[in-house]
């Protein structure tokens, strides 16, 4: 594994920012740790990243214990700030200058070659360049410290469309050319199923859902009936939300098994669905099936 935390909390005086937060996550993935602001995410990856310490709790990265005096572990893993730190009235080859004095295993030539194909100037400052550029020169800083782990928090947030595409493309590629380990933090939904294939929902400072992205999309389904119908919900579904129209009524379930049809309609939820049913703060039916749980087999 990556990553292991076990019972992780971390408080602010009165705030809990995470709430016994226990994960493990396997190497070469990239990973999306989703929630809305608030909801711990940049308190995970700090504490990840060795930049904080937790109240309570263990943190293991690559089978040692992750701390802020660990200097040898910390070097191993790349982290990019959501605000994207640089010194503005450098040139961008000043930045990567500063990143090569600074990080032993650093890789001048990969930096170089990434702003080059972006056609980014080496001697341009840093505040006339625009957001997506500047976002690319705090990755390539990132990336170019060749980590085994990188956590990136909201990378692609302030930009614009184009931008921000661009920018998940390129995350996708340097993860492949780096063969690292990737978390991205997001509140964007949709950046999920478009470059990762693990992800975890954090809930009001807690881990609601942590799991391979395809077996999420397999082990949730849609059930539909017309509201007289009289048909029950499978007993080992876990409800996580209702709809109702004046004809019909639809339940988003978690099936720890493949079911019969007997007289639900079936359907495949989008990751959307299913991210929005773990994030609202709502009341759940209780069944046998606890989010972490799985069956022998796959869902329909």
């Amino acid at each position: 594994m990556v990553i292991e935390t076990e019972s992780l909390t971390k408080r602010f005086r009165r705030r809990t920012a995470l709430n016994d937060c226990s994960l493990s996550i396997p190497r070469g993935r990239v990973v999306a740790l989703v929630g809305p602001n608030g909801s711990g995410k940049t308190t995970l990856l700090r504490l990840l990243a060795g930049l904080s310490r937790p109240t309570q709790g263990r943190i293991s990265v690559f089978g040692e214990e992750m701390s802020t005096s660990n200097t040898d572990l910390r070097a191993r893993v790349g982290y990019l700030d959501q605000d994207r730190p640089l010194y503005e009235r450098w040139r961008v080859r000043e930045i990567l200058e500063f990143g090569r004095r600074t990080n032993p295993a650093w890789d001048p030539a990969f930096a170089a070659r990434h702003l080059a194909l972006l056609d980014i100037d080496m001697e341009s400052p840093v505040r006339n360049l625009s957001g997506g550029q500047r976002a690319q020169v705090a990755l390539a800083v990132c990336f170019a410290k060749r980590p085994d782990l990188v956590l990136l928090d909201e990378p692609a947030s302030a930009l614009d469309p184009v931008a921000r595409q661009d920018l998940l493309q390129n995350i996708t590629e340097l993860f492949a050319d780096n063969e690292a380990s990737v978390l991205m933090a997001t509140h964007a939904i949709d950046d999920v199923s478009a470059i990762c294939d693990y992800v975890i929902i954090l809930s009001q400072s807690r881990v609601v859902l942590s799991e391979d992205l395809d077996y999420v999309l397999e082990s949730h389904r849609l059930l539909s009936r017309g509201l007289n119908d009289g048909v029950s919900v499978p007993r080992d579904a876990v409800v996580l939300e209702e709809r109702r129209t004046t004809r019909e009524i639809t339940y988003l379930v978690r099936l720890a098994m493949p079911m019969e049809r007997d007289g639900w309609r079936i359907e495949r939820p989008t990751f959307n669905e299913i991210a929005i049913a773990y994030l609202r703060d709502r009341p759940r039916s209780t069944s046998t099936l606890s989010v972490t749980d799985r069956g022998e087999s796959g869902a329909p």
